[in-house]
C-alpha cells in the first residue's frame, strides 16, 4: 500500500510541476504580446552596439526571418562585415584565424521562435524548479528538456518577463524590455560562458518587425 501511495505522489507531483511550468510559460507569452502576435512575427531587424571584452565595441545589425534564416553584420572601420548566418541551405561563420567567412556543413540553424513557444508540440518536457533570485528579482525557474538538451529559464515573478536563460555552454540575460508594435522585447542582451571566450553585451537602439526583406538578404 505504501508503494502505491508513493507512486501516486510521484505521479501527482509530476503533473502539478508540468501544469505550473505550463502556466508560467503561458503567462510569459501572453504578457509579452500573446501567442497570435508572436506567430504573426515573420521577420525582425535588430540594430545596436555589440561590446566584446572591455573596449571593443561595434555597430551590429541582425536580420532574421522565418523559419530559420539569419544574418549578423558588424561594422568595422565604417565597413559592414557579415560574421555569421544561414541562408536556408548553408550556414556560414567567420573564421577569425583566416579572417574570412567559412561554410560549415554541420551548421546548427536555430528556429525563429524560442523553444518555449509551442514547446509541447516540439517535444519538450517542462518542469517547475521553484523560485530563485536573479540579482534582486525573484524569478520562477522552468526547465525545458528534450533528449539530452536542457535549458533553464528564469521568469520575473511579478510580470513574467524572461530575465535569464541558462544553457549547457552559455548564459543569456535579458533586460530593458520595451514595446515593439504589439510585442515586448528586450533591448539589452548579455551573454557569458565558462571559458569567457564568447562573452558580449548587446544594447539595441532599434527593432523593426515584419519588414519585407530582399531575397538576397541572407546570401553571402
Amino acid at each position: 500500500m505504501k508503494k502505491i501511495v508513493l507512486v501516486l505522489m510521484i505521479l501527482v507531483s509530476g503533473i502539478i510541476s508540468a501544469q505550473t511550468a505550463k502556466e508560467i510559460i503561458d503567462q510569459n507569452i501572453e504578457k509579452s504580446g500573446g501567442l497570435t502576435n508572436w506567430k504573426l512575427l515573420n521577420s525582425i531587424i535588430l540594430q545596436g552596439k555589440l561590446t566584446l571584452g572591455i573596449n571593443d565595441s561595434y555597430p551590429i545589425k541582425i536580420y532574421q526571418q522565418r523559419p530559420n534564416l539569419t544574418k549578423t553584420v558588424i561594422t568595422i572601420n565604417k565597413k559592414e562585415t557579415a560574421i555569421e548566418g544561414y541562408d536556408g541551405k548553408k550556414g556560414y561563420a567567420m573564421n577569425y584565424a583566416t579572417n574570412k567567412l567559412q561554410e560549415y556543413p554541420n551548421y546548427n540553424a536555430e528556429s525563429f521562435d524560442t523553444d518555449f513557444i509551442d514547446w509541447e508540440n516540439k517535444g519538450f518536457e517542462a518542469k517547475y524548479l521553484g523560485k530563485e533570485k536573479v540579482g534582486e528579482i525573484y524569478c520562477h525557474k522552468v526547465e525545458l528538456t528534450k533528449n539530452v538538451n536542457k535549458t533553464i529559464y528564469y521568469f520575473d515573478t511579478k510580470n513574467y518577463m524572461l530575465l535569464k536563460e541558462v544553457k549547457s555552454d552559455e548564459t543569456l540575460s535579458y533586460s530593458d524590455y520595451r514595446k515593439v508594435g504589439s510585442l515586448l522585447m528586450p533591448y539589452k542582451i548579455e551573454a557569458s560562458s565558462q571559458k569567457k571566450d564568447s562573452d558580449y553585451v548587446m544594447i539595441l537602439n532599434t527593432i523593426e518587425t515584419n519588414k519585407a526583406l530582399p531575397a538576397n538578404t541572407f546570401k553571402f
